[in-house]
């Protein structure tokens, strides 16, 4: 399956883009798809560990299955005062 993956913040920044396309053998998982980033995109590995996961605009678990039609959002954790 073909997934566009939407990078938000300092991802967005490591990447060079607003999004990226990742694809994958089905069944794959967030977890799988974590890694391929981090195979295909590997300066994003660190900031892979501690992000937050949207699909279809809830949060996921590394375990939830995709699909193709999944929305899938990246953000990385937000600090601050």
């Amino acid at each position: 399956m073909n997934l566009n993956i939407r990078l938000f913040a300092t991802l967005k920044e490591i990447a060079g883009a607003s999004s990226v396309q990742i694809e994958l053998d089905e069944p794959a998982t967030v977890a799988d798809l974590l890694k391929m980033i981090s195979i295909q995109y590997p300066n994003m590995e660190l900031s892979l560990k501690s992000i937050l996961v949207s699909v279809n605009h809830e949060y996921a678990e590394r375990e939830q299955l995709l699909k193709s039609n999944n929305e899938v959002a990246l953000f990385p954790p937000v600090s601050g005062g």
